[in-house]
């Protein structure tokens, strides 16, 4: 199969596809492989690092379009490169369609199959191309509120593990899973009074187990998100539904109940955010205050730390692209149900259940088109 990548081209994205070692693989398997030139400077590996891997290196993105028959990126296709996707052309990457009915409609009109990496589920029921991506965004959560929290960026200036004599910041995570546990685990770290908010009792009692003393658990009833969020010095959203839009759980009431200057992070913003003031912000400018409250609803948060979240996602995401490019799409879709999961949209049908139902779709099972 002849698979290409490209250089990202949303705002400060740094991230790549395909790594110089996960084309030496694809080749190793007998494939050609197309890189934009200059695809992997933003993680430090250069052209010749590509050529090296026995992978072909091309002028522009559009000739890799126009050539390859999967194209492998890291963030949803802009409105410029969705334009030169064509039908049956396969798409692997992440796509968060469900607050985007934009990207929908255009990938809809390609005939594409789209295949997102966010959907893509395991045998315990986890979304393993998601979770090293969720493992950075939780950590990164932390250190981005804690900038935030410091005067000059606007916040009420308060030092998240506070100092002998001083009183840690008060962090309220909302959601559990993979984001708000290492949140919670870099915010317990430093030292700060975390507090995690999730409606599973199996969920809490886990959490419970694992941080002890070290974090509190609160089942997430609307009181409770309401007195929790009007305590915190910051507050960071980590609530997922598997391809659907995020719940709006904090209100835009309960900001006039929050201290001037404290912080809500959303990571949960790339599906639509878990607050009602959120919209997404880049990392040229990644805050703005609403009823004195600092946000900071960066869409693409690990591309800020672009070579550990590339080489981490391209662990988890090269072993499908090699078995889609092995196989070819249908035979490697059914041999695997748990990658047929991730196929959102393909030949203008919308394939997975949340996207279709959040954005007025018909549902098509992807049984239907792998056959």
């Amino acid at each position: 199969m002849l698979v290409g990548t490209v250089k990202e081209i949303k705002n400060h994205e740094y991230r790549v596809g395909l790594t110089p070692e996960s084309a030496h693989e694809l080749v190793a398997h007998g494939h050609t492989v197309l890189v934009e030139t200059g695809a992997g400077a933003g993680i430090g590996a250069a052209d010749e690092a590509y050529v090296a891997a026995g992978a072909q290196i091309v002028a522009t993105a559009a000739e890799v379009f126009a050539r390859a028959e999967m194209v492998v990126k890291v963030k949803e296709p802009q409105a410029v490169e969705r334009a030169m996707l064509r039908e049956g052309q396969i798409l692997y990457t992440y796509l968060h369609l469900a607050p985007d009915p934009e990207q929908t409609a255009d990938l809809v009109k390609s005939g594409a199959v789209c295949i997102a990496y966010e959907t893509v589920t395991d045998a315990a029921g986890g979304l393993p191309l998601l979770k090293p991506m969720s493992q950075v965004a939780g950590r990164m959560a932390i250190q981005a509120g804690a900038t935030a929290l410091e005067k000059a960026h606007g916040g009420r200036g308060v030092l998240l593990g506070g100092v002998p004599g001083v009183l840690p910041a008060k962090v309220a995570v909302i959601g559990g899973g993979v984001v708000g546990f290492n949140a919670a685990q870099m915010a317990a770290g430093l030292g700060a009074d975390v507090t995690i908010i999730d409606r599973s009792p199996e969920v809490l009692e886990r959490l419970a187990t694992h941080f002890e003393s070290r974090a509190k658990t609160l089942y997430a009833g609307k009181a409770n998100i309401a007195a929790a969020v009007a305590e915190a010095d910051l507050v960071i959203g980590a609530v997922l539904v598997p391809g659907a839009a995020a719940p709006k759980l904090v209100t835009r009431e309960m900001l006039a109940t929050m201290k001037p200057g404290a912080v809500l992070v959303d990571v949960a913003i790339d599906q639509g955010g878990c607050f009602e003031t959120s919209h997404a912000t880049t990392h040229a400018e990644p805050t703005y205050v609403v009823d004195g409250v600092v946000h900071y609803c960066v869409a693409n948060m690990p591309g800020g730390v672009a070579r550990t979240s590339t080489y981490a996602l391209n662990n988890v995401t090269l072993p499908h692209a090699l078995a889609i490019a092995n196989l070819g799409w249908k035979a490697a879709l059914a041999r695997n149900e748990h990658l047929a999961n991730g196929l959102n949209v393909a030949f203008g049908k919308v394939t997975y259940e949340a996207v279709a139902k959040d954005l007025g779709y018909a549902y098509t099972p992807a049984a239907e088109l792998i056959g």
